[in-house]
């Protein structure tokens, strides 16, 4: 890692921290043409249903599913931060990589608070995780050695940045999203020189079974935020005589699109240190449908 590159990135951090509470305009209220999610990223849109929702019901599908995908980046944030934690106590207090985390930390931390401010601006009121999302959050954190749970916390990291691209540019967008975007972006940006240093020291030590491994850590970590965002619950909120019906019909076209719009940075990554193999590779095609 470059000494100075990372010296240049703390005093970054330090002289001009992004403070949500100032950057973000919560003040704002939506106005009456505003959107909350980009329509290509809504679950429904593509199927014939979509076309019978009013204006009002499209809004509120959006802005419930919206909340889903900021409630999961938040759990994302907290896992990084459980991985920085490990990785933060095996260096000494003097080194420039110690100090970096910290500062990466304090942000982290500040971005679940900013994601937490937005699901309550947003009057949103997230979906539990079922049994098996808890049980495989839970085992995760306590189990998986630091390296593992680096992989998967990358991995929704860089679904958030995806997802974050699509609200930025898109025409429309809520005023406070787009400013929580920017800020999440900017920040991130800083993150990953870190993350590309650590994933070189990683993937340089890494055979081929523990490349497989973390192949399948990243596609169940990726699976577990997708499936998050479409719930049969925000059907029956915004008012469907079947949604039941209507999970089904998005649950797979959610599966397509979301291959489509958000896979593609993924599949550079993993494919950077060699993750698909005979081993990886139909996994990839048959649970996210990865064109790999």
């Amino acid at each position: 890692m470059d000494v100075k590159e990372v010296e240049r990135l703390i005093k970054i951090s330090r002289e001009h921290p992004l403070m949500p509470e100032n950057y973000i305009p919560w003040r704002l209220e939506p106005e009456p043409d505003d959107i909350f999610l980009p329509e290509t990223l809504t679950s429904l849109q593509g199927l014939d249903i979509y076309k019978t929702l009013s204006p009002t019901q499209k809004l509120e599908l959006g802005r419930h599913e919206l909340v889903q995908v900021i409630a999961s980046y938040a759990w994302g944030e907290c896992l990084f931060c459980v991985f920085m934690t490990r990785h933060l106590i095996t260096l000494p207090a003097d080194n420039v990589e110690h100090q970096f985390l910290i500062r990466e930390l304090i942000e982290e931390f500040r971005h679940q608070e900013m994601f937490a401010q937005a699901i309550a601006k947003l009057g949103g009121k997230p979906i539990k995780q079922s049994r098996l999302h808890k049980f495989f959050g839970e085992f995760s954190n306590k189990y998986l050695p630091a390296d593992y749970l680096f992989m998967g916390s990358v991995s929704v990291e860089l679904v958030t940045d995806i997802y974050g691209n699509y609200v930025r540019k898109a025409p429309n967008i809520y005023p406070v999203l787009k400013k929580m975007f920017d800020l999440h972006n900017i920040e991130e940006s800083r993150h990953i020189l870190f993350t590309k240093a650590l994933l070189k020291t990683y993937a340089a030590k890494a055979g081929f079974i523990k490349r497989t491994l973390y192949s399948y850590v990243i596609l169940f970590n990726i699976l577990f935020v997708r499936t998050m965002y479409v719930k049969k619950e925000i059907y029956e909120r915004i008012g469907l005589e079947n949604p039941d019906q209507a999970y089904k019909l998005a649950t797979k076209n959610f599966k397509q699109k979301f291959a489509n719009n958000c896979l593609k940075y993924i599949i550079e990554f993993v494919d950077e240190w060699k993750g698909f193999n005979l081993l990886t590779r139909f996994a990839w095609r048959w649970v996210l449908s990865a064109k790999v």
